[in-house]
């Protein structure tokens, strides 16, 4: 925590021209190789948690001074092609995604530097995945702003602090969730304080207007540079505007979004011509001279704005998204968007399995608006019961002409070829890409292989998906209990779309994972086998810091040092503290652009009881089979000095196991076995990184017998699996390690990768003008079948 220390307080607010220390070329790259991984992390357990705080104290050191941002992308660009000629892949990743968060922020960069920055990206398009995938964005990224300086920054600013314009539409917010199983006692006041710091800044809450002179304020100096623009002069003037400044902002926005449009590429300076005018407007209201070169001032981007939630089972995350969107959404579009949020409301919640329930209500409305009587009023208290939509509609009762009710009209129109597109385009995908699996009753050789899918595929590179303008950033924190909670909400979600469009339309969803365990179960380094870590409670964080090291630097080590932040918030309350937790956080959502893909699993439970009615869920990671009577026998095979077979009895229950057995040629074969065991668990996470396959792994704990006197394991690779006792015994089955998902007295299980159901529904169509009994039809068979939950990481899968 030396670094944490060694910290001095905030700088001050973007712009002022305060400075922080000038920090030695040699400095900046001591701390950058402090912050690289190595392959000797993995054993140094010390070292590994404070990657991430090494690399959260390198921005700080060159945040607030132009020169110390400028000499660490010298350092950075040549650090890269030093790794580029010695062929050290591992380096590449984490040096690239520096340099890019230093260059959004850096007031002026030299062409000569984009240049070998821009080249060093395209020369990345010839290595392998996932090299090529995070050059092939970066490549983009830097050829834009290059030629448009400025534009990365703006558009960031603007799309996160939701600055209102007319020429760039996009809006994103952050919702971070996090498990109240793992977030209790201290570690609450220690996110809330520090969200409560990020979002006041430095020196105090951050208004639009201070956001639009940063904008301003750092466009100007990317496009003019040192050598035609005075920074601080600058800083001062926009100052001194006050409200004035909202004009200037809306013009720099027009400027840029405009040489976007034209697809302007620099060579008449017609952009430089535009902003040093502006600039000399701005500067000449406050001086008689303006001042034409001098120094430039750095503008740090703030925070985006985050909503943080303890995902009880009261929260439902999906109004909380569709509250946020009605709250951005522009006021002409009240009516229709009440009547799509009201259907919303009354759908199945995420946490109750099965479908969505059917409200039917009585009318005594004829429907014919001149059988209303003259003097009926709309009054929200007496019409709706909601109240977020009581709130909205009192906000837009004073643009209402009349408070009568018009009639809208009574057809409900059948969802539109546009509504299923917009559906079925987080579902399509490179046939080289597709993921395999499907339901019950899938037979034959697949048509994908076991390998992991991982970042953006083919198609979405060439043919990107259509642009919505909204991003919801939802972030997860705790252990395996939290993200299969969020599968299965993803699915429910999902399936709800798929009968009535509301949010997938308007919103795309990005999922991010930050692993942390409960305090007395501290996060080890991942490179221990996770065979051996069974009671590993973050599997699916163990999975992704295995391969994506930049993920564990950064992610992984989060969960560590968010319980040695509250041991220290404990100790001394009154501490001055950095917005740490929420820096790592923002670092990881605007980076982390590289998905991983974890197929959700469908499992259909039916009990002992005639009675009960079969149940459905999902799970992500882990299902386990306990056989309540036999549980001691469990724990006495775990005692190596402990041997049930000494009373020749044979101990166990025996189950009936029907399974596509998975093979790497794609050549599955039917089989069924019984067996006699005393539990079983099913991992869809592999266990270790030479078994990175796509697909279950089911091992039994096989009963002692007379003739053997310690337990054995079988491991069986699947996807579908049917499980049944044979005998008049009930099992109890547990998803995904989580205490609230239990189902006890279970006879029979069958397990297979989840339908998506735009998929379904797509199916369903086609099927009804196919008449050649074709299996997928039309659009369908392009569609990947399973539901994905993308993770987002670094650099996805590196090999």
């Amino acid at each position: 925590m030396a670094h944490w220390d060694s910290l001095s307080s905030m700088d001050a607010l973007p712009g002022t021209g305060d400075c922080s220390p000038t920090v030695p070329e040699s400095e900046l790259y001591r701390s950058l190789q402090a912050v690289l991984p190595r392959c000797t992390d993995q054993q140094q357990g010390p070292d590994w948690c404070n990657k991430g705080m090494l690399r959260w104290t390198l921005h700080k050191k060159v945040q607030n001074n132009p020169a110390n941002s400028l000499s660490l992308l010298w350092v950075l660009i040549k650090e890269l092609e030093k790794a580029e000629r010695w062929d050290s892949r591992k380096s590449i990743i984490p040096l690239l995604h520096t340099l890019m968060h230093a260059i959004i922020q850096t007031a002026y960069i030299p062409d000569e530097l984009y240049k070998r920055v821009y080249d060093f990206c395209k020369r990345l398009l010839t290595y392998p995945q996932p090299y090529c995938t995070v050059g092939l964005s970066y490549t983009r990224q830097i050829k834009t702003e290059r030629f448009i300086p400025g534009l990365m920054y703006q558009r960031m600013i603007t799309a996160e602090q939701k600055l209102k314009n007319e020429h760039y539409p996009f809006q994103e917010r952050v919702f971070v969730l996090a498990d109240p199983e793992v977030f209790s006692g201290s570690l609450i006041p220690t996110i809330a304080e520090d969200f409560e710091v990020s979002a006041s800044g430095s020196t105090g809450f951050q208004s639009p207007l201070e956001h639009m002179r940063s904008v301003v304020q750092h466009t100007i100096q990317a496009a003019l540079g040192p050598q035609q623009c005075h920074g601080p002069k600058l800083a001062q003037a926009l100052r001194d505007m006050g409200q004035e400044v909202e004009p200037y902002f809306q013009e720099v926005l027009a400027t840029l979004e405009q040489c976007v449009e034209d697809g302007y590429r620099g060579e008449g300076g017609i952009l430089n011509s535009r902003l040093q005018q502006l600039y000399n407007e701005i500067v000449s209201d406050s001086d008689a001279e303006p001042v034409c070169g001098g120094p430039m001032c750095d503008c740090p981007i703030p925070n985006p704005e985050m909503s943080f939630y303890l995902w009880t089972e009261d929260l439902d995350i999906w109004r909380e998204l569709a509250k946020w969107f009605r709250s951005s959404s522009v006021s002409e579009h009240f009516s229709s968007f009440s009547q799509e949020q009201e259907d919303f409301e009354l759908g199945e919640s995420p946490f109750t399995p099965g479908d969505m329930p059917r409200f039917s209500i009585m009318s005594n409305d004829s429907g014919i608006e001149k059988d209303l009587p003259p003097s009926s009023d709309f009054s929200p208290s007496t019409s709706l019961d909601n109240p977020c939509i009581v709130s909205a509609w009192e906000q837009c009762k004073s643009e209402q002409e009349s408070s009568r009710l018009s009639r809208r009209r009574g057809i409900k129109l059948k969802p539109t070829a546009k509504d299923g597109m917009a559906l079925m385009q987080d579902t399509l995908e490179d046939n080289s890409s597709a993921s395999g699996g499907g339901g019950p009753g899938t037979g034959g050789r697949r048509a994908a292989t076991l390998q992991r899918r991982a970042g953006t595929s083919m198609m979405e590179n060439h043919f990107p998906k259509q642009q919505r303008h909204f991003i919801a950033k939802i972030v997860v924190m705790g252990d395996d209990r939290i993200v299969g909670r969020l599968a299965k909400a993803y699915y429910v979600y999902r399936k709800r779309e798929a009968r009535r469009l509301f949010l997938t339309m308007k919103v795309s969803l990005q999922f991010y994972y930050i692993p942390v365990c409960p305090a007395q179960l501290p996060v080890s380094p991942v490179t221990v086998n996770l065979s051996q870590s069974t009671g590993d409670s973050c599997t699916l964080g163990s999975y992704l810091s295995n391969v994506d090291p930049w993920y564990n630097s950064n992610i992984n080590s989060l969960g560590c040092m968010i319980h040695k932040l509250a041991k220290l918030q404990e100790m001394n309350p009154e501490r001055p503290t950095d917005p740490f937790i929420s820096d790592v956080i923002a670092y990881y959502i605007r980076s982390g652009q590289q998905p991983v893909y974890f197929t959700i699993y469908f499992v259909k439970i039916i009990f002992n009881s005639m009675t009960k009615d079969p149940v459905e869920d999902v799970f992500l990671t882990n299902l386990e089979i306990e056989f309540p009577e036999f549980r001691h026998i469990a724990a006495s095979m775990k005692d190596k000095h402990k041997k049930s077979a000494g009373s020749g009895e044979v101990c166990g229950a025996v189950i009936s196991m029907n399974y596509k057995k998975m093979t790497l040629s794609g050549r599955d074969v039917d089989v069924g076995i019984s067996a006699r065991t005393t539990g079983a668990q099913i991992n869809a996470i592999p266990s270790c990184e030479a078994e990175d396959l796509n697909c279950l792994t089911l091992t039994l704990n096989e009963a002692p017998s007379k003739t053997k006197g310690s337990s054995g394991e079988s491991k069986i690779r699947t996807s579908n699996i049917k499980i049944r006792t044979l005998e008049r015994r009930s099992f109890t089955l547990t998803l995904d390690k989580d205490s609230r998902r239990i189902y006890k007295h279970v006879q029979s299980i069958e397990i297979f990768p989840c339908l998506d159901p735009g998929y379904c529904v797509q199916k369903y169509m086609g099927s009804k003008f196919c008449t050649d009994g074709a299996k997928d039809a039309g659009l369908s068979k392009y569609m990947s079948k399973t539901l994905p939950l993308p993770v987002n990481t670094f650099a996805g899968i590196i090999n």
